[in-house]
């Protein structure tokens, strides 16, 4: 009889389950793990972070009279020391989550930035980019767009990712600005989300998925061509105006 009962009680579930909402089935393969590649561009280069071969450079062109803009959103530095700022590479290089990256100036073969691929959730294939550090020389330049497309293609033609986040502090408007025009989606305020030296943070949640990578992979290379540049390399045409329009 109880086994009955069960029967008919999982039938009642199973009718339920299919008038309610829910996601659609899908492959549920995990994602790769990053690894300690080379992504070569035009203008810059995305190489594993090694502190013997660029902890120099990146000291250099962090710690100069606007150090303290460099630094203000990211959870430590500036650094009272090069040995400290050393060893603090020399952690970052070694770590697996965040994986880090240096960006390389193809022009001077200096490391300008570092960036990271962390919050690495291969189940659920989301990942995040972040850690950014993009030394005043690189800022607002193509090499620091084309380091953005590099890692993002990374995650999703070569990992497999599904999701990939941008996070920032909610005060942070430029990180914010640079979210969305790389084509991130904003998705709100996470309120108290961290303490970072000794300060509230709340966090604002950007987001790219993989069904939205494939047009906003055709914008950044379209923007990227030759062509959209003249001959002092301005710019001809904006990311903006490349990228796909979205929807309210």
């Amino acid at each position: 009889m109880k086994s009955i009962d069960r029967a008919v009680d999982g039938q009642r579930i199973t009718a339920i389950m299919a008038t309610l909402p829910i996601g659609p089935l899908i492959d549920a393969h995990p994602g790769k793990r990053p690894e300690r590649v080379t992504l070569k561009g035009r203008f810059v280069t995305v190489a594993p972070l090694d502190a013997g071969k660029h902890a120099e450079d990146l000291y250099a062109a962090s710690h100069g009279p606007e150090r303290e803009s460099v630094w203000i959103y990211l959870f430590n530095g500036p650094f009272a020391s090069y040995a400290d700022f050393a060893a603090d590479i020399e952690a970052k290089a070694k770590a697996a989550d965040p994986h880090y990256f240096a960006i390389l100036d193809n022009a001077s073969g200096r490391a300008v930035g570092y960036a990271s691929l962390m919050r690495i959730d291969p189940a659920n294939r989301v990942i995040e980019v972040g850690g950014i550090m993009v030394a005043p020389v690189m800022q607002r330049t193509a090499g620091a767009t084309e380091a953005q497309y590099l890692l993002a293609r990374y995650a999703f033609d070569e990992l497999g990712y599904r999701r990939y986040e941008w996070k920032t502090n909610a005060h942070n408007a430029p990180s914010r600005r640079a979210a969305e025009r790389l084509g991130f989606t904003f998705e709100g305020i996470f309120r108290q989300h961290m303490i970072i030296k000794g300060r509230n943070r709340d966090t604002a949640w950007f987001s790219m998925l993989d069904s939205e990578w494939p047009a906003r992979k055709g914008a950044f290379e379209r923007w990227l061509d030759p062509g959209n540049f003249d001959g002092e390399g301005r710019q001809k045409r904006t990311l903006s105006e490349f990228m796909p329009k979205r929807r309210e």
